[in-house]
């Protein structure tokens, strides 16, 4: 049974014990992202991420760094979304404590030198420029372009390549100061371990952790009062797109009627849009309907990639699927196959010790408790027909829709597609 513990400096801790597991996973999630940045300073979580990994006065340079978990099979790497930065380390369970010490040491100790600082700004206008080359990943950035605007919400995670090159140390080493507190950082460890060894470890380990007031985040605005519609026009082979509706944040009641209203939508193979768009009309290779829901902000989206002639009539069918959802109930065998499905789902992804550690870690610093899956899934067995029904009529409306696509498109088919979007 996971456990939670709080230590002195307030820094949070969650143990996962999972009898007979060979792994072991350390993870550490920051409550800190692009949505915490300024405009100047965009980018600035992303980059700082990378500066983790750049060394240490106990190992000076990126190989020593790399090579501990390298020498014993282990995986290792970070992450930066809008609200969470998070670093992790999976090893063997007979190599614990090299995990523990290895990510307290990078996460307490990084130097953050100068001149790694101004090597690294090429690796990340790199990825940067590796994302704008991949429509399908990019047309999600400019849907939520689309949806916030010049907002903290709609800038890029990795941020613009003028801000990137302007980061200098100070701003950085402030940036760490300012956002890297034990009060809103959660550090999780799951698989065969003694939760109570464990946290004395930790206490240890990362005693030096400091307890710093936070500085808040700007709420997001939400302001649309007719459907809106964003092109990129780039010379491709398929067009790309994302059509859908604002919906809830992670708090909201709501959230698991959603998931499940997604999942019939466009969740899996045999869902209504995969159906209609690739099986029927033979539109599309990849078509699926996925939620996102943060703090503040929350979506529905549908995407997939088409024939670039088929982009009015991909928007026809998916909009007639979501009219459909909004105004003919769906039936008891669809909200059960629905449930199962995210049941056995959810099954497959906690099947290791990172999924484990990612599953309450996240729970922890962003809502401030911990359901297991199982006490999860009761919430989402007493979702009802009528529940669906009624979140569908909430969010399939006119006012929320927006398209982004990108594709051999040009600006003045803008006003063409406009027409399109009516539900």
């Amino acid at each position: 049974m996971h456990k939670k513990a709080v230590l002195k400096n307030g820094l949070r801790i969650v143990t996962v014990p999972i009898k007979n597991a060979k792994s072991v996973t350390v993870l550490i999630l920051v409550g800190t992202g692009s949505k915490y940045e300024t405009k100047d300073i965009n980018g600035m979580s992303h980059f700082l991420e990378h500066m983790f990994f750049k060394g240490t006065k106990k190992r000076p340079n990126t190989l020593k760094i790399s090579e501990t978990l390298d020498m014993i099979g282990g995986q290792y790497n970070a992450f930066t979304s809008k609200e969470v930065t998070g670093f992790w380390a999976k090893v063997d369970k007979k190599h614990t404590d090299i995990a523990l010490d290895w990510i307290s040491d990078m996460f307490l100790n990084s130097k953050f030198e100068a001149e790694e600082i101004e090597k690294e700004k090429g690796v990340v206008i790199e990825e940067l420029n590796m994302y704008l080359d991949m429509p399908s990943s990019y047309v999600s950035e400019l849907f939520e372009d689309l949806l916030y605007k010049d907002q903290p919400a709609g800038w890029r995670i990795v941020g613009e390549k003028e801000h990137i090159l302007a980061f200098g140390r100070k701003k950085m080493v402030d940036y760490y100061q300012t956002h890297y507190s034990t009060q809103n950082t959660v550090i999780c460890v799951a698989g065969d371990v003694n939760s109570k060894q464990i946290e004395g470890k930790i206490n240890t380990y990362f005693a030096k952790a400091e307890n710093t007031t936070l500085p808040q985040k700007v709420a997001t605005k939400e302001l649309q009062s007719k459907p809106e519609i964003l092109l990129h026009h780039k010379k491709t082979d398929q067009t790309h797109f994302c059509l859908g509706v604002r919906a809830y944040d992670m708090y909201s009641p709501q959230k698991y009627a959603l998931s499940l209203l997604s999942i019939i939508l466009g969740g899996n193979m045999s869902s209504r849009l995969f159906i209609s768009v690739r099986e029927r009309n033979s539109l599309a290779y990849y078509i699926h309907t996925s939620v996102d829901t943060t703090t503040d902000t929350g979506y529905l989206v549908t995407q997939a990639g088409i024939k670039n002639e088929s982009l009015e009539k991909a928007i026809a069918l998916i909009l007639k699927e979501y009219k459909n959802l909004r105004d003919i109930k769906i039936t008891p065998r669809e909200l059960k196959k629905a449930k199962d499905y995210l049941r056995g789902s959810m099954s497959l992804s906690l099947d290791s010790s990172d999924a484990q550690a990612s599953f309450f870690a996240t729970q922890e610093l962003m809502e401030g408790k911990l359901l297991t899956p199982e006490e999860k899934l009761k919430l989402v067995d007493k979702v009802t027909v009528a529940d669906i029904n009624k979140v569908a009529k909430d969010i399939f409306k006119p006012e929320k829709l927006n398209l982004s696509v990108i594709g051999p498109i040009e600006e003045k088919e803008k006003e063409r597609l406009e027409k399109l979007l009516v539900i």
